[in-house]
Order: structure tokens, then C-alpha cells, then sequence
């Protein structure tokens, strides 16, 4: 049996269970949290009392804060691109089975549903702070969704869900190291948003990692080069196209990346950690019956995280000013 056809099987077994999937990594839309529990309810009386908190509160928080909370905005916005991404790989179907719905179909929808709330809560945040220009936020995300992405993984479902399984856990990073910085200024709704926000993202790293363990207790040699395929590509991030209005794509995200990592959003050590935690996570190394490109690729991915962090520790970031069309000055 061809690799192609092996890993269409390997997705329809998987399959069979998306019901338990669906019900176990994910919430319905009437029981999971909305934007408005945490955004200043416009029908009340007090709603431009708690405004002008909002923005006096916005005030403590310096430039490179809210160039992260642009960013990640803007990255959670770009889902039109994910799903469309997701539902294009190898045994996903957009197209009805005897009448039932495709189960990985089934899956994508939920999930970016889900992930869609992020986004409109951080955009009204940003609106509310007085802190960004919104005209020019809302020009780069329409740019990251025109541009689109490449992220190295063709139609292959293996890379795939090494890439969500990633990404997911990257997201709830930057959103957990958000929320750490907020609360240290006294922003208590930008940290309790941010942190909600994360518990998504950790929730969806799991439901992915889970997806990965299960392929590898059906073809194991093939997914563990598949990890090592990724991990030697790196994992770009789905904001790698950003720019700004009359920029060229991808011209902004070098200075992003910077700023990040000065704030501590999400610095090279973290995509280090993350590593190690998905090598834990499927136990790669307690694997058995691999072929030997697989154990070739176990070995690389064993010593990766070791290597990684040397060349981390050599890196030194800026502190050079951007000069951001996003921010307002105060």
C-alpha cells in the first residue's frame, strides 16, 4: 500500500471517533464563554465609566505590550486562512458521506468556531483601549488573509497535526505570558481575558497531541519522520506574512518577532520548551518497531532541543524602537 493511501486509512480510523473528540476537547456555543462576558456591557449605565477604566488602565501598558496584543489579534482574526488550510488536507472532505457530515469536517468547523471568539474579543479590547490605530490593524489583517501562508506541510495530514499541535501550545504561550504582564500593571480584564483565551489554546494543543499519539500507534515509523520533517523545516508562525498598509508581505514580522521576545511574550527558549513537551508528550522515545530513517529521525529530535537551546542562549535582541503604523501614541 502506497504511503498516500496508507495515511488516507490512518485518517479514516481516526475518524470513527470524532464524535468523542468533538465532545471531549470541545464546548458548545450556548456553555463556552462569549466576548461580552468580558467586555463593558453598551446597554448599561455605567458601560463609559468602565470605558475610560479601560483606557486609563491601557495607558500603564508600554509599546511593546500592545504590539504583541496587535499581533496575536490579528494572528487569532486570520482564521478564514486555517480553516480553508485544514480542509484541504489529505482525508478531509467538505463533502457529505450518505448524508452525514465528514467527521474531520466536522472537527475543522467546530474547532475554528471556537478559535473565531478570540479574535472579535481582542479586536473590541483594542478598539476600547485608545491605544491603536484600528484603520491600520485592520488593513494588516486583511493583508494576512489575502497573503495567505506556507507552512511546510503540503496536504499531509502527519504535518499537519505536528504543526497544531504546536502552534496551539505556542498560542497559549503568548497569551498566558500576556496575561502574567496585565495583572503585574493591574489590568485585571486584560489578564483574565488573556488567560481564558490560553485555557483555549491548551485545550486544542491537547485534542492535536492526541490526534498525533493515536497516528503514531498506527504508523509509527511514518510519523516520527514526519515530526522530524517539520522540526527540521521550524515551525513559522501563522503571522509570518504580517505588514503594514503599502508594505510588501512578510516585511513586518522580523520586528514583531523582536518585540516579543524582548516583552517575553514568546521568545526563542519558548519554542525550545515546547519541543521538549511534545517530545514528552508522545513518549518518542519508548517507541518501538521503527524502520531506520524513523530511528534516524527519533535521534535528531532527541538531541534537537539540546541544540536549540544552546543557539537560543547566543541570541541577543535589540532594543531598538519600531516605528509601528498599529500603535496611537499616548
Amino acid at each position: 500500500m502506497s504511503l498516500h493511501n496508507i495515511r488516507l486509512e490512518v485518517m479514516q480510523t481516526l475518524e470513527k471517533n470524532i464524535e468523542m473528540f468533538v465532545n471531549k476537547f470541545l464546548i458548545t456555543p450556548e456553555e463556552i464563554w462569549q466576548p461580552t462576558d468580558f467586555l463593558p456591557n453598551s446597554q448599561s449605565d455605567s458601560f463609559i465609566e468602565e470605558v475610560k477604566e479601560i483606557q486609563e488602565l491601557s495607558k500603564d501598558l508600554d509599546d511593546d505590550f500592545w504590539v504583541c496584543m496587535v499581533g496575536d489579534t490579528i494572528t487569532e482574526e486570520a482564521l478564514p486562512t486555517y480553516e480553508s488550510w485544514l480542509l484541504d488536507i489529505e482525508g478531509v472532505s467538505q463533502h457529505s458521506n450518505n448524508g452525514n457530515d465528514n467527521g474531520w469536517a466536522k472537527w475543522i468547523r467546530a474547532w475554528t468556531s471556537e478559535e473565531n471568539r478570540h479574535g472579535d474579543t481582542l479586536n473590541k479590547l483594542l478598539y476600547l483601549s485608545g491605544r491603536v490605530n484600528m484603520r491600520e490593524v485592520e488593513i494588516t489583517t486583511q493583508h494576512l488573509i489575502s497573503d495567505g501562508f506556507d507552512i511546510g506541510t503540503a496536504r499531509d495530514p502527519y504535518k499537519n497535526f505536528v504543526y497544531t499541535s504546536f502552534q496551539e501550545l505556542a498560542t497559549y504561550v503568548s497569551h498566558n505570558n500576556a496575561a502574567k504582564l496585565a495583572r503585574k500593571k493591574g489590568f485585571k480584564l486584560l489578564s483574565r481575558m488573556n488567560k481564558i483565551i490560553a485555557g483555549d489554546e491548551m485545550r486544542h494543543h491537547l485534542a492535536y497531541v492526541e490526534f498525533v499519539r493515536q497516528i503514531f500507534q498506527h504508523d509509527a515509523s511514518e510519523m516520527m519522520i514526519a515530526f522530524r520533517d517539520m522540526m527540521k523545516r521550524k515551525i513559522v508562525m501563522p503571522a509570518m506574512h504580517l505588514r503594514e498598509s503599502f508594505e510588501t508581505k512578510g516585511s513586518l514580522f522580523d520586528q514583531f518577532s523582536m518585540v516579543a521576545q524582548r516583552a517575553g511574550v514568546y521568545t526563542g527558549f519558548d519554542y525550545v520548551n515546547i519541543l521538549e513537551k511534545l517530545n514528552k508528550a508522545w513518549e518518542i522515545d519508548k517507541i518501538t518497531g521503527l524502520t531506520d530513517e524513523a530511528e534516524k529521525a527519533r535521534d535528531y529530535l532527541m538531541k534537537l532541543p539540546a541544540r536549540m537551546y544552546r543557539i537560543t542562549e547566543r541570541i541577543v535582541i535589540p532594543d531598538t524602537k519600531f516605528n509601528f503604523k498599529w500603535l496611537n501614541p499616548i
